[in-house]
C-alpha cells in the first residue's frame, strides 16, 4: 500500500519537472522569434542607433509601446492635406483625407496607406487588441479599435502623434 506521503512528494516532484519543462521551452524559442520578426523588416537598426536618431519621447513610443499622454499631440490639429509618416523611417503610413476627429486625444484614421502598417496581437493590457506597427521598420504607432465610422470602414486607427511627421502634399510634390 502506498502512503499518503509518498504520493505527496511524489505530486509536488512532477509539479516541479513540469513547471521547469515549461521555463526552458520559453528562452530559445521566444529568442528565435524575435530574430525572425526584426529581420522582416526593410530597415533594422540596433537600439542604440533608435536611441541617437530618435527623440526621447519618439524613442519610448516607436521603440517601447509607450503611449503619449491624451491631447499632447500638436497632430491632432492638422486639417489639411498631406500625408502622415512614420518619424523613424519616413514611411508613409495614413493620408491626412482619412483623419477625423474622435475626441479620444489622440490622432484617429478610418485607414492606412495600403500595406505600409502591420497588425500585431497585443495583451499587454491583460486583454486582446490589435497593435500598428510601422511595416517597413517594425515601429510601434498605436492601436486599431472597431469603433470608427460606420459609413467608411468601421475601424478606428488611434495613432501616437509622437510617431508620426506630417508632411504637406506642397512638401510632397516638391
Amino acid at each position: 500500500m502506498i502512503s499518503l506521503n509518498f504520493m505527496l512528494k511524489m505530486k509536488y516532484l512532477l509539479l516541479t519537472l513540469l513547471t521547469i519543462g515549461l521555463y526552458s521551452c520559453d528562452s530559445k524559442a521566444q529568442n528565435d522569434s524575435n530574430k525572425s520578426e526584426a529581420s522582416e523588416f526593410e530597415i533594422t537598426k540596433s537600439e542604440a542607433e533608435w536611441k541617437k536618431e530618435l527623440t526621447p519621447a519618439e524613442y519610448q513610443v516607436l521603440r517601447k509601446s509607450a503611449t503619449e499622454p491624451r491631447n499632447s499631440s500638436p497632430l491632432n490639429q492638422i486639417d489639411e492635406s498631406g500625408t502622415f509618416v512614420c518619424a523613424a523611417c519616413k514611411n508613409p503610413i495614413y493620408k491626412a483625407k482619412h483623419k477625423y476627429d474622435r475626441g479620444s486625444g489622440w490622432p484617429s484614421f478610418d485607414r492606412p496607406v495600403e500595406g505600409n502598417i502591420k497588425l500585431k496581437t497585443d495583451r499587454k493590457l491583460g486583454y486582446q487588441r490589435q497593435e500598428v506597427i510601422c511595416a517597413k521598420c517594425g515601429s510601434h504607432l498605436g492601436h486599431v479599435f472597431n469603433d470608427g465610422p460606420k459609413e467608411t470602414t468601421g475601424k478606428r486607427h488611434c495613432i501616437n502623434g509622437v510617431a508620426m511627421k506630417f508632411i504637406t502634399d506642397q512638401e510632397n510634390s516638391k
